[in-house]
């Protein structure tokens, strides 16, 4: 019997069990996937603590996997058993086998590993569109990047690089400065040590960055604005130390008249073109080696509460990935 992590309520990591599961056969629209890779994301610690609440109890984790289709529902075109697929969907892709709709689905193309696609679909789909769509970073630009050594913050500093941009990093080790500056950082600022808005201004010739990506929230919010030039963009795109606070509209209009969004993926992936879009552009970007998909961890999917307490200690660096078998 394939087995699954389930949650009976929400918590800390300890409330993950690996449990047997009832696999039933795909739904017209759905496709039978076993897993190869799975990836790990803050958004799986927020969807196991309560930050965002589940339907219901008991649920799934993981909201990215890739893997082979090992069965098709009925009016599922185009997919057939055996392709290596990719999805970012519902949680419950912490597990070994699963049904999952067909309109979530795509194709992995040659060149790219499971592994590498079981991180490009969320975090690379997330640096796709935040970078190219969100705000769409020109040669010249000045970004900042929180969280520059992490799974998304290291594919937008090389993307960024690519596309002839200024990428100041943020870091919060000293461990993690080189491994920014290996992802495309042309400068690295170190939180706690560094006064960020007040370099990022230096280094900007005092004017202040084009944008923001903020991945951190709670404890970055008002230093990311104080990093922005007048009309720059703030994108907090992720709560790794919290949600923000409630603040005054009145802020930006001090700041510069500043823009501020708070984007997630599904409403750059509502529509099947739209996600058939992102995917492409992210797979592309790989195969063209503008990013790198660095996994520096590995974990079993006995081993996923470890995983969940090395993430949340700021451990990790690059992409993780879990390994069903």
């Amino acid at each position: 019997m394939p087995r699954a992590i389930r949650i009976h309520e929400t918590g800390g990591p300890e409330v993950m069990r690996l449990e047997d599961v009832e696999v039933a056969a795909p739904g017209a629209g759905e496709v039978q996937v076993r897993h190869t890779a799975i990836g790990l994301n803050f958004i799986d610690c927020y969807d196991r603590s309560g930050l965002y609440p589940q339907k219901s109890l008991p649920a799934g984790l993981g909201r990215e996997a890739a893997g082979v289709v090992t069965a098709v529902g009925k009016k599922v075109r185009g997919l057939r058993a055996g392709e290596r697929i990719a999805y970012v969907g519902p949680p419950g892709a912490y597990a070994e086998l699963r049904n999952v709709p067909a309109s979530l689905v795509v194709k992995i193309p040659a060149g790219v590993s499971d592994e590498q696609a079981a991180v490009l679909m969320l975090k690379g789909g997330t640096a796709c569109y935040l970078i190219r769509h969100t705000y769409r970073v020109q040669r010249g630009d000045v970004m900042v990047v929180h969280a520059a050594a992490g799974g998304v913050g290291s594919l937008l500093a090389q993307w960024g690089r690519k596309l002839g941009a200024l990428v100041v990093g943020v870091v919060g080790s000293a461990e993690k400065v080189a491994l920014a500056k290996k992802n495309g950082c042309k400068h690295v600022l170190l939180r706690g040590r560094d006064d960020v808005p007040a370099q990022v201004k230096k280094l900007s010739k005092g004017l202040g960055a084009h944008v923001v990506y903020d991945g951190v929230g709670k404890d970055t919010f008002i230093e990311s604005l104080d990093c922005l030039r007048r009309r720059g963009m703030l994108a907090t795109f992720g709560n790794a130390s919290g949600p923000v606070a409630p603040f005054s509209p009145a802020e930006l209009a001090r700041r510069g008249s500043l823009f501020l969004t708070r984007p997630v993926m599904m409403d750059y992936t509502a529509t099947r073109p739209e996600l058939e879009a992102i995917a492409r552009e992210t797979f592309a970007a790989a195969k063209k080696k503008w990013i790198r998909v660095e996994i520096n961890q590995r974990y079993k999917l006995a081993d996923v509460a470890q995983a969940h307490r090395d993430l949340e200690a700021r451990k990790t660096t690059g992409a993780t990935v879990i390994l069903p078998a």
